[in-house]
């Protein structure tokens, strides 16, 4: 029964060993792709790597860049200035009915506190107030200048709500279903380069249902078949839209993952099987957050001259918060620096390069198309129905729109804040430095990503070796039930070999008495009386006196 036990003890643990069976095999992704996203190099760096498509920079220096950029950038967006942004999240959709109500809770936004608003702000609302037109309609109360590559919004809108960005974290809200599918599928299509019926149809059977914290099917698949193999010949400019919208795809997915909601527990936690699944398994995915970062960051160093000028205080001038107020303009004018410095630090600001693009014969025609459908993006995100997702796609396009008006439509006597204070509106700056902080915030998100699939190794590694452990065990167990068990069967042979002895010398009891007389005689005249009469008594032969 020991060996019985202890057999099966060592099968039942080279079963498991051999399994590997633990609660976190869906963390460990089969596709070598995803390991290498994951896992660490020689270099000390992580796929991917060497130089970022379409720019003039590589992926490590915009990691090494990103350490000391998204600290930076988080303490910023802290500040009255950059946390306070002004929103119409009531706009029709332009394109198809969408009745804009969600039922889960995390859609809904929070506004800002009125009395947070800086009175400066209020009053110069109230002095540019603009009431939509007749002219302005068709587009939901949204306008645009020519330089423009999306609608932009307003302070001086009265539809406008101020929303503490703070108190409205991007994260996933389990906004999903038809509404979402509709917005990334005339993200994809309708904004599209020529992109034949055929295409875009198979792109769709291969995609699952998709939502502003998804990034799962349109567009990324699309990137990836857009940029290789039978179109190779799309042209620069082609290429740049769709990584754009990609990264942003992309960058949403990562704020997802990273502030997932546990449904079970309640709580907020990086979720890795949502990141392997919808970024690690697709690099050209985080290969174009890469992209977006550089495109910012450079656009940010051109404007560096006029944003250092820019007024972003937001102190009364009168009661007692004044002394508050400008502390807090102090520190947020230092933090504002500092971003500025970092954008233009490790070659960024010439790590891409507006010049390389829009400079053929159809130049004007081909930016032309791309700010029309960049502006059509925007529209886009008034059907977003949750309301915190249509904040932060928003937020982000038109930050984006913003940087690619800096690159591609302002030259440099237009940046300067002497002849042109006003170029930018307030709206502006803040979603461009808030859609910076989203990009670098993924960015670093993937950092944790790593160590957390590098903890979950370590992790399965011990567990490993316990299990080895417990076979030695076993297996110990059993050599040492073994060992025991040969003195037995030593013990149980002897026996057997006196019985059969004792058999063997009864059986010549009864079959050589005949003999015996004469054996004895013979024994007798040789002197060997004592042993010969003992010999008597135990055959019971002879009585003890017979001879």
């Amino acid at each position: 029964m020991k060996i019985r036990n202890a057999i099966h003890l060592l099968a039942s643990s080279s079963t498991a060993l051999a399994a590997g069976l633990t609660g976190k095999d869906a963390l460990k992704p089969e596709s070598k792709v995803a390991r290498n996203v994951l896992e660490g190099k020689s270099e000390g760096y992580c796929s991917p790597s060497g130089p970022i498509e379409s720019t003039h920079c590589l992926y490590e220096n915009v990691e090494s860049l990103n350490h000391d950029l998204f600290p930076s950038l988080h303490e910023l967006v802290t500040y009255p200035f950059f946390k306070h942004y002004k929103v119409d999240l009531f706009k029709e959709c332009p394109f198809w009915y969408e009745n804009g109500f969600c039922m889960n809770r995390n859609c809904g936004v929070e506004e800002a506190n009125e009395d947070d608003i800086p009175e400066k702000w209020r009053q110069k609302a109230l002095s540019e107030i603009k009431v939509s037109s007749a002219e302005h309609e068709g587009v939901s109360g949204c306008y645009f200048k020519e330089q423009d590559f999306c609608y932009v919004e307003d302070d001086a809108d009265q539809n406008g709500q101020y929303v503490d960005l703070t108190l409205n974290p991007e994260r996933f809200t389990g906004y999903a279903g038809d509404s979402a599918h509709n917005v990334w599928r005339a993200i994809y299509e309708e904004n599209c380069f020529g992109l034949s019926e055929a295409s875009l149809s198979e792109y769709a059977k291969s995609s699952s249902t998709n939502s502003l914290s998804s990034s799962g099917g349109w567009g990324t698949e699309m990137v990836k078949s857009s940029l290789g193999g039978a179109d190779d010949g799309m042209c620069e400019e082609k290429k740049v839209y769709y990584r754009v919208i990609s990264g942003l795809h992309a960058s949403i997915s990562i704020h997802i993952c990273s502030e997932y909601l546990d449904q079970t527990t309640g709580e907020w936690a990086p979720n890795l099987e949502c990141f392997i699944s919808r970024l690690a398994t697709h690099p050209e995915r985080l290969s174009n957050v890469y992209f977006n970062a550089v495109l910012l960051l450079r656009a940010v160093a051109r404007a560096a001259p006029y944003l250092k000028a820019y007024d972003i205080a937001t102190a009364p001038t009168l009661g007692s918060g004044v002394k508050a107020g400008r502390e807090s303009d102090r520190l947020a004018k230092s933090s504002f620096d500092k971003v500025l410095s970092l954008a233009g630090q490790g070659g960024m600001d010439k790590g891409f390069d507006e010049g390389d693009f829009f400079i053929g014969e159809d130049a004007p025609i081909l930016k032309e198309q791309f700010k029309t459908h960049f502006r059509n993006v925007s529209r886009i995100m008034d059907c977003v129905g949750c309301d915190k997702c249509r904040l932060w796609g928003k937020l982000q396009v038109s930050g984006i729109g913003t940087a690619l008006k800096i690159l591609f439509e302002l030259d440099d006597k237009a940046l300067d804040p002497k002849i042109n204070p006003d170029l930018l509106q307030r709206s502006e700056v803040v979603a461009l430095f808030n859609t910076l902080h989203r990009i670098s915030e993924s960015l670093a998100a993937v950092e944790e990503f790593r160590k957390i699939y590098a903890a979950t190794q370590e992790e399965e590694i011990e567990g490993s070796k316990k299990k080895k452990k417990n076979i030695q065990k076993a297996k110990d167990k059993l050599n040492q039930t073994i060992s025991h068990h040969p003195k037995k069967e030593e013990k149980t042979s002897l026996s057997t070999i006196i019985a059969m002895t004792i058999s063997s010398l009864e059986t010549l009891r009864r079959t050589c008495i005949g003999c015996w007389g004469f054996c004895l005689d013979t024994i007798q005249s040789s002197g060997l009386r004592g042993i010969i009469d003992r010999t008597q008594e135990w055959f019971g032969v002879l009585p003890k006196d017979g001879l």
